[in-house]
């Protein structure tokens, strides 16, 4: 179907500000059909909400027209990157994509670019750097840093906008990111939207009552100024100067603007917070009738009218169009496929090291570091003391040295805010490998982990190549928040895989495997076996392998599925039953958790009959868990014995190397309680 062409003077996305001296009046009118339109499609919407024809809810930015179409018109649209917040529909009609477009995604149709799978303003344009934004506020602005720091290292000369409300300048992320952006000096625009409420809070009630939150600058090192949006020509004029500024420089800029909330939250928001006389206070300073005025006044009243009148006739047709869009059809075999972006081509990696080396498993991380930085010059190498010190287990050791400070660095200690950065500068085609200090410390980023990288394919078709290295696991008298075993606390949301080796070999080949891969990859790391015995390692070109379970030593007694450090002891426990009881376990090292091929094991178990899951979490929502209902509601029937599941008990890792020991499963409770389960 032929959409509706734009008008003429919507079909201008940029604005410069020399063009308002050059062309001063059709450069003027132009600004303004800019801003009538984001009004009349937000008001269009938020009626056709009323109507039920729009689901959900909906948020509007009636009001904040003055700040959002400055801001995009000016942007360099080719090689600048964003992320819109919810006040931003102007934002996101001058950015790209065809009003029908915008309009499929909020009657979320059958061709609505989210394919329907988001809702209200959670939408981008990732292909050209509008990076759709999540509702927790602040996630959105460590991944935009990361875009803009990417495209900038690509030869580019970006800005990133980072947007935020005077609500979401309270939130830790925000905080994180400002650190990180002035430590690093990455080329963003920082700009508060200050409206003066969050949903019904004002901002006497979110900070300090005589708080200028561009004067928060300075702390942070980094530059900051304020603007009145609602004169529009003062607005394009302050943020064509900050643009500029930061396009220069390649340094984060604050900019706190002060805007409307004409409509409430959203829809459902009856406004009865405001003050007597608030809601008279703000359509007196509403930008754009303000604006419209000031042209009437000049003598181009018939002007602006012959555009409103063209500017409503095209949204209603395109409103007609997207009403006469089918609904979407619940397809779920594609909605699952598209969880995960689709398997990438293998990298041409280089047969080296072709012959063995005898290394440890933290050594073999190490030389796959080694092995990705040579070859591939699109990976960095990130994380809390990973640069000069090598890490907290020295398995980066001595990669600065060789590779240098722009492809391995230190981060600052914002877990959050550092792995937003990383998703950020996967988006705009590097390739980070993030090593946690602990994978303890992964649960402070894991809005980012779970609710930003693990979603992006499946919401917007976007591809997130990270990997996520967490040093995992007990044994070693860490305590409870250095310990933990959290694949079953990830695990639980889609859209992550994650593998878990055992040997130095396949942690060698786990990194490769992990890095290549479009989608992010979270790899545990036993602390336990850093230090283990050395074994042969080289390249491996059936690396790939590492994804299915690898067969362990075989038997007929019982089936018996372990990951990590506890396949040496599936192994030890295995020569101990055959030696004393001449019963012998089909034991089988998964080495991925996700996704989870259990072919070879449930064929295993269809001749065995029995069936022992060993793992080191936690037995209540552990991993086991999942292992036993997956292998068991297939051969339920074919059992002889009921599942033996042996995990961790259900309490914080507690500290004394005597009762860490009692924790953990370990040699003689295993042996005793496969020894009961047998009798």
């Amino acid at each position: 179907m032929a959409l509706p062409s734009p008008p003429d003077v919507l079909q201008q996305r940029q604005l410069s500000l020399a063009e308002l001296t050059d062309n001063a009046t059709a450069t003027k009118l132009r600004l303004f059909a800019w801003m009538q339109y984001a009004r009349r499609t937000d008001n269009r919407i938020l009626e056709l909400f009323r109507q039920g024809l729009i689901k959900g809810t909906v948020t509007g930015g009636q009001g904040n027209e003055g700040l959002i179409l400055p801001l995009a018109l000016l942007a360099d649209k080719s090689t600048d990157t964003v992320s819109f917040t919810h006040r931003d529909l102007g934002g996101h009609l001058a950015w790209s994509g065809h009003l029908c477009d915008h309009l499929n995604h909020y009657f979320a149709n059958a061709e609505s670019p989210t394919k329907a799978r988001e809702g209200n303003i959670h939408h981008g344009d990732p292909a050209n750097r509008s990076l759709p934004m999540i509702s927790h506020l602040g996630a959105m602005l460590s991944n935009v840093v990361g875009s803009a720091v990417s495209l900038r290292r690509q030869g580019q000369s970006s800005v990133g906008f980072a947007l935020f409300g005077d609500g979401g300048s309270s939130t830790g992320d925000i905080h994180e990111s400002l650190n990180l952006a002035s430590l690093i000096s990455a080329p963003v625009l920082f700009v508060i939207e200050n409206n003066r409420y969050a949903y019904s809070t004002p901002t006497s009630e979110q900070f300090a009552p005589e708080t200028e939150l561009w004067k928060r600058a300075a702390g942070y090192g980094i530059e900051g100024r304020v603007v009145d949006t609602s004169n529009v020509l003062d607005s394009v004029a302050a943020f064509a100067d900050a643009i500029a500024t930061v396009r220069s420089t390649g340094k984060p800029l604050l900019l706190e603007a002060h805007t409307l909330r004409l409509r409430g939250h959203a829809a459902y928001d009856t406004c009865d917070y405001l003050k007597p006389g608030e809601t008279d206070s703000f359509n007196a300073a509403d930008p754009l009738p303000r604006f419209r005025q000031q042209l009437v006044d000049a003598g181009h009243g018939d002007a602006l009218t012959a555009l409103e009148v063209e500017i409503d006739a095209y949204i209603e047709a395109c409103i007609q169009i997207s009403l006469g869009i089918a609904r979407p059809t619940a397809d779920l075999v594609a909605l699952k496929t598209e969880v995960f972006a689709p398997p990438a081509d293998p990298i041409a990696w280089l047969t080296e090291p072709a012959a063995p080396a005898s290394l440890n498993f933290a050594q073999a991380i190490n030389l796959a570091h080694r092995k990705i930085l040579t070859e591939c010059p699109e990976s960095v190498v990130m994380g809390q003391d990973i640069a000069t010190y090598g890490g907290a287990f020295k398995v980066t050791d001595g990669l600065l040295a060789d590779f240098g400070r722009d492809r391995v660095f230190n981060t600052p200690l914002a877990e959050s805010a550092c792995t937003g950065f990383a998703i950020g500068l996967a988006l705009a085609g590097h390739r980070p490998i993030e090593e946690f200090q602990f994978a303890d410390f992964s649960t402070e980023a894991a809005t980012q982990i779970t609710l930003n990288a693990a979603t992006y394919h499946f919401r917007s078709g976007a591809k997130v190549p990270i990997v996520l290295r967490l040093p995992t696991g007990g044994g070693l008298t860490f305590g409870s928040f250095h310990s933990q075993e959290l694949e079953s606390f990830f695990l639980a949301m889609p859209g992550l895989k994650a593998l878990y080796p055992s040997t130095p070999q396949d942690a060698f080949n786990a990194l490769l495997a992990a890095y290549e891969d479009d989608n992010p990859v979270l790899l545990f790391e036993h602390k336990g076996l850093y230090r283990s015995a050395k074994a042969p390692v080289q390249f491996d070109p059936n690396y790939r392998a590492v994804w299915e379970p690898r067969h362990g030593s075989a038997g007929d007694f019982a089936t018996v599925p372990t990951y990590g450090e506890m396949g040496g002891l599936a192994s030890d426990i295995a020569n101990y039953f055959a030696d004393e009881y001449e019963m012998e376990f089909d034991i089988f090292d998964l080495r991925a958790l996700s996704p989870l091929r259990l072919d070879s094991i449930k064929a295993s178990l269809a001749r065995t009959h029995r069936l022992i899951v060993l793992h080191e979490g936690r037995t209540t929502h552990g991993f086991g868990a999942e292992l036993v209902a997956r292998l068991t509601e297939e051969h339920f029937f074919d059992l002889e014995a009921p599942p033996l599941r042996i995990g961790a008990h259900d309490m914080p890792v507690p500290f004394a190397p005597e009762l860490e020991e009692a924790y953990r499963p370990n040699r003689d409770v295993v042996i005793d309680r496969i020894a009961d389960w047998i009798g």
